[in-house]
């Protein structure tokens, strides 16, 4: 095994585009080097935006592996319902649509490396079967029943805290300490000191000599203020800011009260995360929600027009009988005449269950029975649907959620046919 010493840390950074001279990211890196040699499956844990993505390519590309293939997988972007035949691949027949057998990812990259990001977003009968890779290399495919080998390195990521997916019954703890047999700690940007400084000399650089822009320099205090700041977004949310400052102050001296005009509030933003790290299911579950309440709303303004109604609103008594309900999707506090909502991400303390779960609420006001909220949330989902023609992605785009979360509740409601 090479030494790896600090010139070939160095040499590695500068192949990978990797800035930065923290101890938590070199530590990284050595064990990156450390590990790529040995054939074993290694788990990143890392914050998104931080970087993840760079230290699979640095463990295949210092493996015996390298002159074999890499595939890079987001778990997370492939629907549930064909995730199985995109790693495993499928045989002509098995279902509507299969008109030829298809080779998964784990065949084409048969000697080489996967790497599986958003791992803990993986369906449970797929960790199954990955499980069954990783134990002896075995698997089937979709619709077939002939065993099939393959010899591959698995390098998965995640920024969800696996221990506890694996307490809340989301992820197997079999396959949990199979792929964490070594495992990268990626730090997130807030606790890199002084590369956020080197980062963001390197942003401000690559803006001015790609677009021609005059040159831009950051005050001492405005230099503290980025090292103070939480960057929830990490790199890439530096990178967005420094990006806009190098474009509307070209050639000024940026300050610290200049440059807080382009970063988000920090203390709001920094609760926010540190209440719910990982937000994009919730965030899908509250914008669907908020529409429905949305619909709602417009109603009740129609019939206020049109008859008169009184001021006893079906939203007002929505929000209300919310307020009671186990599963807190929003925090309402009346005073007086003024309702105030606050975001559910403020004080959850654990993982909500999913919106199709929500026990259903049946509202009478002035003896007129609401719907419930499945039945709405139905209505919304197959009105969009034929509005689309049955096109799930256009349909899904429309309704501001991800097409997975679309998939289960097409199949949740039986709207296949739509």
């Amino acid at each position: 095994m090479a030494t790896i010493n600090d010139s070939t840390i160095r040499a590695i950074k500068q192949r990978f585009g990797i800035v930065g001279e923290s101890p938590t990211l070199i530590a990284a890196i050595r064990r990156a080097m450390l590990v790529a040699p040995i054939d074993l499956s290694v788990l990143i844990i890392g914050e998104s935006g931080s970087g993840k993505e760079s230290f699979p390519k640095i463990i295949h590309e210092s493996s015996p592996r390298k002159h074999k293939k890499y595939i890079a997988v987001n778990c997370g972007a492939i629907p549930e319902g064909t995730i199985d035949s995109e790693l495993f691949g499928h045989v002509k027949g098995s279902f509507t649509g299969a008109i030829a057998d298809h080779k998964g990812y784990f065949e084409e990259a048969d000697g080489g490396v996967i790497f599986l990001d958003e791992v803990a977003e993986m369906p449970m009968s797929t960790q199954a079967r990955l499980l069954r890779v990783l134990e002896n290399g075995e698997y089937l495919r979709v619709g077939d029943s002939t065993v099939r080998k393959t010899n591959i390195r698995v390098v998965a990521a995640t920024n969800k805290d696996m221990l506890q997916a694996v307490k809340d019954g989301k992820f197997r703890e079999d396959l949990y300490y199979r792929l964490s047999t070594v495992q990268i700690n990626v730090p997130p940007l807030r606790e890199r000191g002084d590369d956020i400084i080197l980062l963001s000399r390197l942003f401000l650089r690559n803006f001015i000599n790609e677009n021609r822009t005059s040159e831009v320099t950051l005050t001492e205090d405005a230099q503290r203020l980025l090292k103070a700041f939480h960057w929830p977004g990490n790199v890439r949310q530096l990178k967005s800011v420094i990006e806009q400052v190098a474009l509307f102050e070209s050639g000024n001296t940026v300050d610290a009260a200049t440059l807080r005009q382009y970063m988000p509030n920090s203390r709001e933003t920094a609760l926010t995360v540190q209440s719910q790290p990982s937000f994009d299911y919730n965030s899908e579950r509250e914008q669907l929600f908020t529409l429905i309440l949305s619909m709602r709303a417009e109603i009740e303004a129609l019939k206020k027009r049109m008859d008169g109604v009184g001021p006893t609103s079906h939203v007002s008594s929505t929000v209300h009988e919310l307020k009671r309900d186990t599963n807190p999707l929003l925090e309402i506090s009346n005073t007086d005449s003024d309702m105030e909502m606050t975001s559910p991400y403020r004080n959850m303390q654990h993982q909500p269950q999913d919106l199709g779960h929500v026990d259903e609420v049946a509202l009478d006001v002035e003896g007129e029975t609401v719907k419930t909220l499945d039945e709405t949330e139905r209505e919304t989902i197959e009105s969009a649907l034929r509005r689309n023609n049955g096109r799930r992605k256009i349909t899904a785009q429309e309704l501001n959620i991800s097409e997975r979360t679309l998939y289960r509740k097409i199949k949740q409601y039986n709207l296949e046919r739509q």
